[in-house]
């Protein structure tokens, strides 16, 4: 779904304007180690749940409310675990924008975290264990990868 926000800037630039938007990234892992993902309906390709920052809306907050908007499944900021930025894309409606990627290592909140698709933005949604993951971009696997370290403070792309 486009927030009402950006709706409203590409009225004002139109589609061909590359917009640059904040967006967060969440890498959720439960007690086993696996991850949640979404089958994104645009692409095809699985990916870790991602959203854009409503104005005004703090980067954590965004991420837990678009990973319980997209699966249904509430989940905890336990640290911030990148900053990068996408590539930019074109999407299927012709507009085109890049992301700010602010990353997040989240846990499901409750004993309940069974996945189901709750918007328009997914096809499918499920866990997947780190040696079985689903075709992805080899980003998305870098990511999921940073996040598996553990590092304690965040992962920065090298400034070129």
């Amino acid at each position: 779904m486009i927030p009402d926000f950006v709706s409203d800037l590409r009225k004002a630039v139109g589609p061909d304007c590359l917009l640059w938007l904040p967006g967060v990234v969440a890498v959720v892992r439960d007690e086993n180690r696996q991850v949640l993902l979404q089958r994104r309906t645009a692409a095809g390709l699985w990916t870790p749940l991602s959203g854009i920052v409503e104005p005004g809306e703090a980067p954590a907050a965004a991420v837990v409310r678009e990973v319980e908007e997209e699966t249904g499944v509430p989940v905890v900021v336990e640290r911030l675990a990148a900053v990068t930025n996408s590539p930019p894309v074109q999407h299927s409606n012709g507009d085109r924008a890049q992301y700010l990627e602010i990353v997040f290592a989240c846990r499901p909140a409750g004993s309940d975290s069974s996945p189901r698709v709750c918007d328009d933005e997914s096809v499918e949604v499920g866990w997947f264990s780190l040696d079985a993951l689903p075709p992805m971009s080899d980003r998305m696997r870098e990511i999921i990868a940073v996040v598996e370290k553990d590092e304690t403070a965040a992962w920065f792309a090298p400034v070129e």
